[in-house]
């Protein structure tokens, strides 16, 4: 793992094999503000890499996720008096930090309760397990204070499906985990704090019981696919895949430990 900086808004907990990225200024509703996105954007650089690391959760302290947007930097873009330029930096920025969690090598799991809002919500969209409080509220408000979705809409979209993501987005519906869950949002609800962590406990059993090194090409392979609607181009896609896999370490390993009747070498559990 590179070296971490120094983080101000962020709390890390690392436990077997397993790194939460705690969002923790609760005071003013966990927010994505320039700071939250390049401290965020720092610690997944620095583990992208580590295979010791085997998922990560994203979380928010004092019961809410985060509640979208710096509407305070928002107010200075709209005031005339940042350039262009600026703008668009920004904006790219976020662009940035969004992709990076979508394409993260491990699995990455969000666990939503008390509020995501607008960018919160595209930032659980790029998670690969999204898990809910049934009271938790949802919305896309971009459009209600004269704003679009922008840098979301990709992830959106991919989470949701086209139709409703268009539906959510141009009315800024408000909706709760379990309309979430309906909608394709959230993979799992639950009501309360010890039924979240029940929940994202089987979740790491599940990953933990995998090789890391085919977590990270199968993402790999499915971001791939996603990009390309040629079916020569993805069959080629994936035979490539599969013959980097097939004779990788991790697949010896793994075949041998079947006929062996043991668990593979990585295979950790978890209490």
């Amino acid at each position: 793992m590179q070296k971490l900086p120094e983080l101000s808004v962020l709390e890390l907990d690392q436990d077997n094999g397993w790194l939460t990225i705690w969002f923790n200024q609760p005071e003013i509703r966990n927010p994505l503000t320039d700071l939250m996105r390049e401290e965020l954007t720092a610690v997944l650089d620095a583990v992208r890499s580590d295979r010791d690391i085997r998922g990560i959760t994203l979380r928010g302290r004092g019961g809410i996720f985060c509640a979208g947007g710096d509407l305070k930097a928002f107010k200075v873009l709209a005031s005339g008096t940042a350039t262009r330029e600026t703008t668009l930096a920004m904006s790219g920025q976020i662009g940035q930090l969004l992709q990076a969690v979508n394409s993260m090598p491990q699995v990455v799991v969000a666990v939503v309760e008390g509020a995501a809002i607008a960018g919160g919500f595209g930032l659980a969209c790029c998670a690969d397990v999204v898990v809910c409080d049934s009271d938790a509220k949802f919305a896309m408000t971009e459009t209600a204070i004269g704003l679009s979705p922008a840098q979301i809409a990709p992830y959106v979209i991919q989470k949701l499906g086209y139709a409703t993501a268009r539906r959510l987005m141009l009315t800024a519906a408000r909706f709760n985990g379990t309309e979430a869950q309906r909608y394709g949002f959230a993979d799992e609800i639950a009501s309360g704090t010890a039924a979240l962590a029940a929940i994202e406990l089987q979740i790491k059993k599940q990953v933990l019981a995998c090789a890391p090194g085919a977590i990270a090409d199968s993402k790999a392979l499915l971001l791939a696919l996603r990009e390309s609607t040629d079916t020569e181009c993805n069959i080629q896609i994936a035979a490539q895949n599969f013959a980097g896999r097939v004779q990788s370490p991790e697949a010896q390993e793994g075949i041998s430990s079947f006929f062996e009747k043991r668990k593979p070498s990585w295979f950790m559990p978890v209490s």
